[in-house]
Order: C-alpha cells, then sequence, then structure tokens
C-alpha cells in the first residue's frame, strides 16, 4: 500500500518534470499515477472487507463529511494528526473517500492532457511551427 501510494506520487510529480519535453511522457506518466492509487483504493476496499468492516457509500453522513472537510485542508500534516484520534475503519474509509476524489481530479486531467495533446500536437509539432515561424520571419538566413 505504501509503495502504490509513493508510485502515485512520484509518477505525478515525473509527468508534470516531463511535460515540458513530451506531452505524450506527461500523460502516460499520469495515467500509471492513477493505476497506482487504482491499486491503493482496492487495497483499502479490501481491507475493509477482510475485516467485515463498514464501507461508506458516497451518500454517507461521514463521507459527505470527509469530502468537505477535504476541501478546507490539503495539507498533509492535517490528516496525520487527525488519524491518531479515529478509528481504523473512518482511516480506510476516509482514505477510499480522498482517493475517488483524487481519481476525479486525474480524469479531468488526463482529458485535458489529451485534448491539449489533439489540439496543439506534442514538442516535434511545437518545434516544427517554431522553426517555420523562424523561416517566414527571417527568408534571407541560411538554414
Amino acid at each position: 500500500m505504501v509503495q502504490a501510494a509513493r508510485s502515485g506520487k512520484q509518477n505525478i510529480a515525473e509527468g508534470c518534470s516531463a511535460s515540458t519535453t513530451s506531452r505524450e511522457t506527461e500523460l502516460k506518466l499520469i495515467n500509471v499515477a492513477r493505476a497506482s492509487f487504482q491499486e491503493l483504493l482496492v487495497d483499502y476496499e479490501d481491507y475493509l472487507r477482510v475485516k467485515n468492516l463498514e464501507q461508506w457509500d458516497s451518500d454517507h453522513p461521514k463521507a459527505i463529511h470527509s469530502r468537505q472537510v477535504s476541501l478546507q485542508h490539503n495539507d498533509s500534516a492535517f490528516y496525520r494528526e487527525a488519524i491518531t484520534r479515529t478509528s481504523d475503519v473512518n482511516i480506510a474509509n476516509i482514505a477510499i473517500t480522498l482517493l475517488h476524489q483524487e481519481d476525479y481530479l486525474l480524469r479531468k486531467l488526463i482529458d485535458r492532457l489529451k485534448q491539449a495533446f489533439l489540439e496543439q500536437g506534442g514538442i516535434r509539432e511545437e518545434m516544427y511551427r517554431a522553426r517555420t515561424q523562424y523561416r517566414q520571419n527571417h527568408p534571407n538566413k541560411p538554414d
């Protein structure tokens, strides 16, 4: 579970870093991050199922409250401190709630990246456009 969480975070960071040189790599790494977080989500669901613990539906009052709290707190220190005061069933359900939110956001990002790639192409297309524009603006300069 720790490795899946770390892999998701690292792939987002690597994908964002790669975005300056390769939209394709960025998109692939964000998809890998999403898959890692899906693996973590299944692990939390399995934990609750194996221990016969309650899993909150999306309309459960505690799930709704967790989503509201997450809108106000994006600092991991808040969650590290909060989990010291709650049960394992609540921790797992809060993690599931946050993972569903993360999945929604990553799907939106992936859709946006795909659209940008379709509209603008990748780095090769950008470099070709820049070179073509340069040649048009400097017709007397040798290549």
